[in-house]
């Protein structure tokens, strides 16, 4: 029995397939790589092509047995969801419908799906649990939550039982060194600072100073990629044990203000890192901090590597091998 990673030559995606290989799982990539790399992949068997082409999906299913499905195949960027909501309600939930049918016309009926605290929008509680309000301030999160929604109205229907993921900041990078976070435009704030770090970037800029937090900066819980990745392998194991599906937080409980993470940088690189203030962006949370006692509870999900400098400091070993990212 195989699983099936759509969107696996992305950040997250690869990370996930890395620890795939590791156990032995038998891994199918569907990726359309305008955003993924061919170099970020580790292994298993990869389908070029896109989940709204059914024949092509077809394919993908009649040649390989596939029983669970980790879906990252998304848009992801919020300013340009804002700008351009089409694409990424045609893409991402449009999408999504086209695998849930065709993993229903197959018989797949397991799906462990790549979320956001993007959910959420401006949180009424931190740290922030998977019972509060949802309601999405950009239309990323508006379609990811919609997404959540076809999943629950698809496993009502026809038993496509789902678990969800909503994280927090993906950072970080693969121990090894080989794989790591390389996306254009780059909009995470990690490898910004590490791009100034590395003279890419003349400085870093941070969008507001005047919020009601300890130093004025916005507040973010960050995670490492290597422990979502092992998040989604125990999501999967948890559906193949008979769960019923449900909806969990990612993070590691602990947030870092912006001048945390710039004066973390300063110290693991040894770089001067020039930062400066701007006027705040629209929409965007003082602070977004994860309670994650659920996924610790129910998913057995125990994030090893959650102290910032070491987040930073596999970043920075990836970056600083690699500072124009998989294109040599």
């Amino acid at each position: 029995m195989a699983v099936l990673v759509t969107g696996g030559a992305g950040y997250i995606g690869s990370h996930t397939i890395a620890a795939l290989q590791e156990r032995g799982e038998e891994v199918i990539i569907v990726d359309n790589l305008q955003q993924g790399h061919k170099e970020a992949l580790l292994g298993g068997k990869l389908y070029v092509g896109d989940l709204r082409d059914g024949e092509f999906l077809d394919v993908v299913f009649k040649e390989n047995d596939i029983d669970a499905v980790i879906h990252f195949a998304a848009n992801s960027l919020v300013g340009e969801s804002m700008k351009l909501p089409g694409k990424y309600y045609h893409n991402n939930v449009y999408g999504t419908l086209c695998l849930l049918e065709k993993m229903n016309e197959h018989g797949t009926r397991k799906i462990v799906f790549s979320s956001t605290a993007a959910t959420y929008g401006e949180p009424e509680n931190v740290p922030i649990d998977e019972f509060d309000r949802t309601l999405p301030t950009n239309a990323y999160g508006e379609t990811k939550l919609a997404m959540e929604k076809m999943m629950k109205w698809f496993d009502s229907a026809h038993g496509i039982s789902y678990i969800s993921l909503r994280y927090f900041n993906a950072a970080g990078a693969h121990e090894s060194g080989r794989i790591g976070e390389d996306h254009s435009p780059e909009t995470h704030l990690i490898p910004i600072v590490l791009e100034a770090a590395l003279g890419k970037r003349p400085h870093i800029s941070v969008f507001g100073d005047d919020y009601s937090t300890a130093d004025g900066t916005c507040i973010r819980d960050y995670v490492h990629v290597s422990d979502l990745a092992d998040a989604h392998i125990l999501a999967v194991d948890k559906l193949r044990g008979g769960s019923s599906s449900s909806i969990y937080n990612l993070g590691n409980g602990r947030g870092y203000s912006v001048k945390e993470v710039i004066d973390i940088a300063r110290s693991v690189t040894g770089r001067d890192i020039k930062a400066v203030i701007e006027p705040r962006r629209e929409g965007d949370p003082a602070v977004l901090v994860a309670s994650s006692e659920r996924a610790r509870n129910e998913l057995g999900w125990k994030p090893s590597r959650s102290g910032l400098e070491d987040i930073i400091k596999s970043a920075w070993k990836w970056h600083e091998a690699n500072p124009n990212g998989y294109q040599k």
